[in-house]
């Protein structure tokens, strides 16, 4: 046996409490018909009331009542194996954590810009599974493929520059990283999203691209910068400076957005430009993965599910509080004249 709401037990207080505000009732009404016409006359005209129906009457109320309550609570026995079978796309996200993605021409930053968007990304996931890279001159996988999303957001909250020493911004890694964490044997249902300022770095992305189209992946690009200004990268120093070259120049940060569109029209997928909200992600999942992209089987499980038996409580409450109306308290029997 299994109850589906069990928050509404406090209620059976109610019982006791009904049992006594009747109890008290019928004791203060006769002790008042008493006070007011005495013992002889309240018989005389109290005679054709059944103290035995007003009895039943109450026990039918206090039981209606009960019956309410069980029916709250839902009881529910026996039960039947229903499937369970969770559809969807193989989601990986690969985000940029070099340091030009502390550039702060984005508020709070390039990077957090970057967290917020795959948070609305996990809040929007249909049952699909998804995973995480980290990439800077290095890449690797921070949450391999997964349908636990508290598990995932644990990991992408600890996304830092500082999880990769090597520095610089290699794209291209991050792909064949990608490629390398979904299945081999699949050629569907594979999507890549890449979040970067797309400063990449002599890792040859559009190759990259290339592998991943023949392996069934399909890369969906954001570029995070606000514009082709550029903006300084931090120092991260506690100074509160900025980085510089050689020669003493401040370095700026630019997106690349030239190379983030090349890489999406290769294997299929689309590029946007981050936008505050998350009209930019819900584009590229809701409008392109979920729409455009071939679902598979991710598992498989049996569920309990028990049958509801609520109805039978309520129906019961029904029928007592049904049959407390039509009893009538006074006999239709005359009284005997003597």
């Amino acid at each position: 046996m299994d109850f589906g709401n069990l928050s509404y037990l406090f209620l059976l207080w109610l019982i006791p409490a009904l049992v006594f505000f009747f109890m008290y009732s019928f004791m203060k009404k006769q002790r008042y018909i008493e006070q007011f016409c005495g013992p002889d006359l309240s018989g005389k005209l109290l005679g054709q009331v059944q103290r035995s129906r007003q009895k039943l009457k109450t026990f039918f109320i206090i039981l209606a009542v009960f019956f309410l309550i069980m029916a709250l609570v839902q009881p529910r026995w026996g039960f039947h194996w229903e499937d369970i079978k969770r559809t969807g796309v193989d989601v990986m996200v690969a985000v940029d954590v070099s340091k030009s993605m502390l550039a702060q021409d984005i508020e709070p930053s390039r990077l957090e810009r970057a967290k917020r968007k795959v948070q609305d990304l996990v809040k929007m996931l249909e049952g699909d599974r998804i995973g995480l890279i980290a990439f800077a001159g290095a890449s690797f996988v921070q949450c391999p493929l997964t349908l636990d999303y508290g598990a995932f957001n644990m990991f992408l909250d600890y996304l830092s520059p500082d999880l990769i020493p090597v520095p610089g911004t290699a794209i291209g890694d991050a792909i064949r990283k990608a490629v390398e964490s979904f299945s081999r044997t699949e050629r569907t249902s594979k999507a890549l999203i890449l979040i970067t300022d797309g400063e990449d770095h002599d890792s040859k992305p559009l190759e990259a691209a290339e592998l991943a189209k023949k392996e069934g992946v399909r890369i969906f690009t954001i570029g995070i910068g606000k514009d082709d200004a550029g903006a300084p990268i931090p120092a991260g120093d506690g100074s509160g400076g900025f980085m510089k070259d050689r020669q003493g120049n401040m370095i700026m940060s630019r997106p690349d957005e030239k190379t983030l569109q090349k890489i999406a029209l290769e294997t299929g997928g689309s590029y946007v430009r981050s936008v505050t909200g998350d009209m930019d992600i819900e584009a590229i999942y809701k409008n392109e993965i979920r729409k455009n992209m071939e679902q598979k089987e991710l598992t498989s499980t049996r569920k309990k599910r028990w049958e509801e038996r609520f109805q039978w409580f309520l129906a019961a409450a029904v029928l007592l509080l049904l049959a407390e109306f039509f009893i009538r308290e006074k006999s239709t029997a005359k009284p005997t004249e003597k």
